[in-house]
């Protein structure tokens, strides 16, 4: 089977360190075995997006060097296909609406190592008087184990840990953890590779995986870049954007922080020099197994 990667970003602002770490460890994967490496613009929440970051983070993709092998994918020019997967679930038995507010949940759920757990309020009808908000899924007890080729064996009873979880969220908007399993599978991603901060959707998304027949990817999760206060770098989190006229710095510290040791020498080479190196000695065995490492400062690289 071919090898297809994917770097699939959202448009709340411009690319930053963190967001290009990810990046670059999907391309050199990806080009490392031969495949294919395509580029989706996961923008299916208006409220957080930033007009004109698509482009913004394709113009700076590009200017860094990435090429990607196929027309590139907008989620919001796909709902059409969501709502048929939604209509096969239903039809299935496999969810239900729901008419819980977060305030409610909060009242009624517990609390577990994933987070506040669903307690399947609405999982046998609406309450009295109650209106649809949410559509969930069903889960069940069965545990969901998968093997991350960087962080190890994961093990997750989603029926205990989180309960039955949105897939079509009280604002109309489908819920990410169908749409990106939708699209994983249309495009017949083989391998993803992503940020530590996902780890905990994968089970979710192999779970719906199961239920719809899809073929589950392999998955590998690398560290996600944390500031001094322990944060995820963030649009949110106020994270500098790359410094277009520093990007082989850029580079040279992406490839650092997923620890593949280039060469001091290379640090000051031009950008076409430090991908072939990158490409030359790529080896995801090289990325440390945690789930987050800080960012090392003020460089050229985000100044």
């Amino acid at each position: 089977m071919e090898y297809i990667g994917r770097f699939a970003p959202s448009p709340t602002g411009p690319l930053h360190m963190g967001s290009l770490v990810a990046a670059v460890a999907s391309f050199l994967q990806a080009r490392s075995n031969n495949g294919q490496w395509l580029l989706r613009i996961e923008d299916l929440d208006p409220p957080r997006e930033i007009a004109g970051a698509s482009i913004d983070i394709m113009n700076t993709l590009e200017a860094c060097g990435f090429e990607w092998d196929q027309e590139v994918i907008f989620q919001s020019q796909r709902t059409v296909d969501y709502e048929q997967v939604l209509q096969q679930l239903k039809h299935a038995r496999l969810s239900y609406p729901c008419a819980c507010s977060r305030s409610d949940i909060s009242q009624a759920g517990q609390y577990t190592p994933m987070g506040l757990r669903y307690p399947g309020t609405c999982r046998n009808g609406l309450p009295e008087n109650k209106t649809a908000r949410s559509i969930r899924i069903k889960t069940d007890s069965s545990g969901i184990t998968f093997t991350d080729l960087i962080q190890g064996t994961i093990d997750q009873n989603l029926n205990r840990d989180v309960g039955d979880f949105v897939i079509k969220r009280a604002d109309g908007q489908i819920a990410y953890q169908l749409a990106v399993v939708v699209d994983d599978a249309m495009q017949k991603v083989t391998q993803v590779v992503r940020g530590c901060d996902l780890l905990d959707s994968t089970s979710r998304q192999i779970y719906l995986q199961h239920l719809l027949g899809y073929t589950t990817p392999e998955y590998a999760h690398i560290p996600v870049l944390v500031n001094k206060f322990g944060d995820k770098l963030s649009k949110q989190n106020l994270a500098k954007p790359i410094n277009k006229q520093h990007l082989p710095e850029s580079l040279y510290q992406a490839l650092s922080y997923l620890n593949q040791n280039p060469p001091a020498s290379l640090r000051k080479h031009k950008l076409n020099d430090i991908w072939d190196w990158a490409k030359m000695n790529w080896q995801l065995q090289m990325v440390v197994k945690q789930t987050s490492i800080p960012e090392t400062g003020n460089t050229d690289a985000n100044n």
